[in-house]
């Protein structure tokens, strides 16, 4: 079993992920989506939090051989940044959303030397903008920002075309295309299901029709 597959299967039996075709979820863009991801909850099973955290590490180890330090983002990517930088023994950081509006202001907690190869945490890649945003922080304040690494992409083309553009390579543990096909091997979808996913994937504004 490759550890996308492994991954994947996973959240859905720790239900991190619903799959519900026929009564999509709204998000926050305004996209209606037959796919919710929540990978907070992760954290609350042991074998899933290992079987996550092991492969962050060696999926960095081959992808980002130089990293000097482990970055994550506020807030879902802390967690797995800290427990991935402690088994990797490397320090942390972690990046805000925005500044502080006290104090020193800063936007990166903890230290952090110039020209520092960091790799960045992130537990869901949607668009891509949140995580493009902070290591552009990351690099205002000194850092050499060698790629991110995330649990799980939806694999919106939009996410791609922003990687690309930001020249910032991006890798994850599992994927959306992964992630239907072992649901519908696990029966946790139908047939119907399945060709309404794969519509998601290719247009995410005309899926329904």
């Amino acid at each position: 079993m490759s550890l996308a597959n492994q991954v994947a299967s996973e959240l859905l039996k720790i239900k991190a992920v619903y799959l519900k075709p026929q009564e999509p979820f709204t998000w926050a863009s305004g996209i209606k989506s037959p796919i919710y991801t929540d990978n907070r909850v992760t954290l609350s099973y042991p074998q899933t939090r290992t079987i996550i955290e092991n492969g962050f590490v060696e999926t960095i180890k081959h992808h980002f051989p130089e990293v000097e330090v482990i970055a994550g983002t506020a807030t879902a990517g802390i967690p797995h940044g800290a427990i991935i930088a402690d088994k990797m023994g490397l320090p942390f950081v972690y990046i805000r959303s925005k500044a502080k509006d006290h104090g020193v202001g800063n936007q990166i907690e903890g230290r952090l030397e110039e020209n520092q190869k960091m790799v960045i945490i992130e537990d869901l890649i949607s668009t891509g903008g949140s995580v493009l945003d902070a290591a552009k922080a990351a690099k205002k304040e000194g850092a050499d920002v060698q790629g991110v690494a995330a649990i799980f992409t939806y694999q919106l083309p939009k996410a791609s075309e922003a990687f690309s553009k930001s020249g910032i390579p991006l890798v994850t543990l599992s994927n959306y295309s992964e992630l239907i096909k072992v649901a519908k091997e696990q029966a946790y979808i139908s047939d119907e299901d399945l060709i309404l996913l794969k519509k998601f994937k290719e247009n995410q504004e005309t899926w329904q029709n």
